[in-house]
């Protein structure tokens, strides 16, 4: 079965580094594996500026402030394939310095967060421990099986 990404980075300038549709489509084709879906599923990942995360921030969370990611499934109960699963939005100015003062590389933190929507898409949560605690083993699993370090790991000061 397919998977189909709408990636939409037409709002973001050439000075904003983010990571290319097919490396998009193989973090989510190893998590859906991952995670034995196997119906045909379609989404659309959104990059924008930090303005207007921000202002879907404060009108969906209450929150005055640009986040790296949100999340907005489709609600729609359609009984047809693809199963459209709802649109990713992620502010890629705060992704990217996310990586910077967190010392991980781009592309594991990219992939992490991307990997992160895709999951409240599929409705994990993160509100309650035990869920919390669901949610990020099931990322852990995914991005090792990718290839990268548990996200969650507090990172080594050099010196």
């Amino acid at each position: 079965m397919s998977l189909t990404i709408d990636y939409q980075t037409e709002e973001l300038g050439n000075d904003e580094r983010f990571p290319s549709e097919k490396r998009l489509q193989r973090w989510l084709e190893t998590a859906r594996a991952t995670l034995a879906i196997e119906e045909a599923l379609e989404l659309t990942i959104r990059l924008v500026d930090n303005d207007e995360m921000q202002e879907l921030n404060r009108e969906y969370r209450g929150k005055d402030y640009p986040t790296n990611v949100l999340s907005f499934p489709c609600d729609w109960d359609l009984p047809e394939e693809p199963r459209l699963l709802g649109d990713v939005v992620i502010a890629a100015a705060v992704v990217n310095r996310e990586a910077k003062e967190q010392k991980k590389t781009m592309e594991a933190h990219w992939a992490h967060i991307v990997i992160h929507g895709f999951l409240h898409l599929l409705g994990y949560d993160h509100i309650e421990d035990a869920d919390a605690e669901k949610m990020e083993n099931t990322e852990r699993n995914i991005l090792a099986r990718l290839g990268y370090a548990d996200p969650y790991a507090p990172v080594a000061d050099a010196c």
